[in-house]
């Protein structure tokens, strides 16, 4: 016991020196800086008896192998806190979570953080969790005469509101040089979408995996336009809710460094990962393989030409009246906590610990 409790205060330490380390180097004046760091040193010490909300889409893949192992649990127990998981269908019901102070930590879509900051949601993006290429596209039936975009024209398409399939098909339609009017948008969850697909009450569906993959590779569906063929990217983020970010910077951090011993696991056990995702959603191992070279799980900072391109997404949606005020996205981003948590995990998968 004693020896746990010596663990706990060196685990304390350390992300203590991160949180120090992550204010000195914010772009603040001199007593900006000082009042990060004292937050900085007061949410160190006092993590103890806080639940950390973490929100999930959908059951099992990594983070179920995450909550089954209890390594986020374990982590934030070293520092007194405990976990919650929470599960969504997508991310616009996440960050309303999160605007409540209902959730803390959400990965999601290009498009729900433009809607949340637009809306006065305060909240940080400290990572990015897919790159962007392949994991949103426009999928209709296998045995649909639809070809291409054009075809779509006076045909039901699906989608999820605020989602960034959503963002995808309207600048689908902006680069085809069509209007709304010119479909018939209903606007689903995925849950209700893919019956309606199945059954042919939709003629197309803008989606995200794993739902592209499991209708491709299954034969229900096949991929019309997705951001490789479009140049339309559609890159995923970890968000934090900012007061928890503020008041527990060393919080923010451990969570993305446990993430990012996550996705090491399952690079280094992939047979054992992909097998269990296979069980999981009752599919074969070949679905869960397609998944994965569409859309692995990334935890790398955010650059500079992917937040130009969410700043043109923010304009897009301003533009067509989807928010209702223009946004500098540059304000939300922050690679501070990335970057520090990258390092701690590199340092402890060395041996430096």
């Amino acid at each position: 016991m004693e020896r746990k409790k010596g663990k706990k205060g060196w685990i304390a330490a350390m992300l203590l020196l991160g949180a120090l380390a992550l204010s000195a180097c914010g772009g603040g004046g001199a007593d900006e800086g000082a009042a990060q760091t004292n937050a900085g040193a007061a949410g160190a010490a006092s993590a103890e008896g806080l639940t950390v909300k973490i929100g999930v889409q959908g059951k099992g893949g990594l983070f179920g192998k995450a909550q089954e192992e209890k390594w986020f649990e374990d982590a934030f127990g070293e520092l007194g806190a405990k976990v919650e998981w929470i599960e969504f269908q997508s991310g616009p019901p996440m960050v309303e979570a999160m605007a409540s102070s209902h959730l803390d930590f959400a990965g999601m879509g290009n498009m729900p953080p433009i809607s949340a900051q637009a809306a006065g949601v305060k909240f940080k993006i400290v990572s990015q969790v897919l790159e962007g290429r392949n994991n949103v596209a426009l999928i209709v039936p296998q045995d649909s005469p639809i070809q291409s975009f054009a075809d779509l024209k006076g045909k039901k398409v699906a989608v999820t509101k605020g989602s960034n399939a959503y963002n995808f098909l309207y600048r689908l339609l902006d680069a085809e040089g069509l209007s709304e009017s010119d479909l018939q948008v209903i606007q689903l969850q995925p849950d209700e979408t893919q019956p309606a697909f199945e059954g042919g009450k939709v003629d197309a569906w803008a989606t995200w995996d794993p739902y592209i993959t499991l209708n491709a590779l299954s034969g229900k569906g096949r991929v019309i336009a997705d951001g490789a063929s479009s140049g339309i990217l559609s890159p995923s983020f970890q968000l934090v809710r900012a007061e928890l970010a503020e008041q527990h910077p060393e919080l923010v951090t451990l969570y993305l460094k446990v993430l990012q011993q996550a996705i090491e696991w399952e690079k280094a056990h992939q047979e054992e990962a992909f097998q269990r995702y296979a069980d999981e959603r009752g599919i074969p191992l070949a679905l869960v393989q397609g998944m994965q070279e569409r859309s692995a799980f990334i935890n790398v900072p955010v650059t500079d030409e992917v937040i130009a391109e969410q700043q043109q997404t923010a304009d897009f949606q301003f533009e067509l009246g989807t928010i209702r005020k223009g946004i500098d996205v540059k304000e939300v981003f922050d690679n501070r906590f990335v970057e520090e948590a990258l390092k701690q995990a590199e340092a402890e998968a060395s041996g430096g610990k």
